[in-house]
């Protein structure tokens, strides 16, 4: 297994979480850069830690909601939306900068501009003990348009944040881990790097160097929490829609494909 790029290879999707991309020094840009000269890339990223820097309250337990099937999420307003647009198009005029002093081309794209859909999203969430009955902008991921990235090659990047828009015609906020899943299967990519701020999986508190996917789903339902448990999930549907291979960790981008060092997640 190689983390080398091949000019004529499907693109790679990588997810960069919110709670790392400050941690991530000038040599982890300069190697996504070098891979991303000869192999299309396709970056989808977080924005938890951003979003907690612009305002206090959305580190308050009172941001997340959890549902009557225990799944959480954050509880998104239509003020929630602009906010993460503003954190996001900050966001991005630093990866675009970083990006372009080392030769790549990249362009942001909002999801919710063609590239993803949303169905129905969940109205019933416990608050106080209670499930009541609230509007929260969610919505399961229904489709991935791959035409709005009209530019996926070599030497030019796409930077995406996970937002969608569902039949409503409704912004929706969306896990950028299964949003990163949905448009890796769309435009064909073999591997899917999830870039997170721990570099393995750990099971039973033992590092994971590889797993199949029955084995992480069963952990996944069993043993993780919290935003592992989103990502095992994530690299599950990933596979199923036809992506190789998902890896995990925080290494950089070369040494994840390599496998040198992160946690690989096949379908066997």
């Amino acid at each position: 297994m190689t983390g080398a790029p091949e000019t004529d290879a499907a693109p790679t999707v990588v997810k960069l979480g919110g709670s790392c991309l400050d941690d991530l020094a000038g040599t982890w840009w300069d190697d996504l850069a070098r891979y991303g000269r000869v192999r299309p890339l396709v970056l989808v990223h977080g924005w938890s830690k951003p979003l907690k820097r612009l305002s206090p309250r959305y580190s308050e337990p009172s941001a997340i909601l959890r549902d009557r099937y225990g799944n959480q999420s954050r509880w998104t307003t239509p003020e929630v939306i602009e906010d993460i647009k503003t954190v996001s198009s900050a966001l991005a005029d630093d990866v675009l900068g970083r990006l372009g002093r080392r030769g790549i081309t990249a362009e942001w794209l909002l999801g919710s501009d063609g590239l993803v859909q949303a169905g129905e999203g969940e109205r019933w969430w416990w608050r106080e003990k209670q499930l009541v009955e609230l509007e929260n902008l969610v919505g399961p991921i229904t489709g991935v348009d791959p035409s709005a990235l009209k530019n996926l090659q070599p030497g030019h990047a796409y930077l995406v944040t996970p937002l969608a828009r569902n039949a409503a015609g409704q912004e929706v906020n969306n896990d950028a881990d299964r949003a990163a899943a949905a448009i890796a299967g769309a435009v064909g990519a073999t591997d899917l790097v999830l870039v997170t701020d721990v570099p393995h999986l750990l099971v039973d508190g033992q590092p994971v160097d590889r797993i199949g996917a029955e084995a992480a789903a069963a952990f996944r339902d069993k043993g993780a929490t919290g935003g592992m448990r989103k990502k095992l999930r994530a690299a599950g549907e990933a596979l199923d829609r036809g992506v190789t291979r998902v890896v995990i960790g925080s290494a950089p981008l070369t040494d994840l494909l390599a496998a040198r060092t992160g946690t690989v997640i096949t379908r066997t």
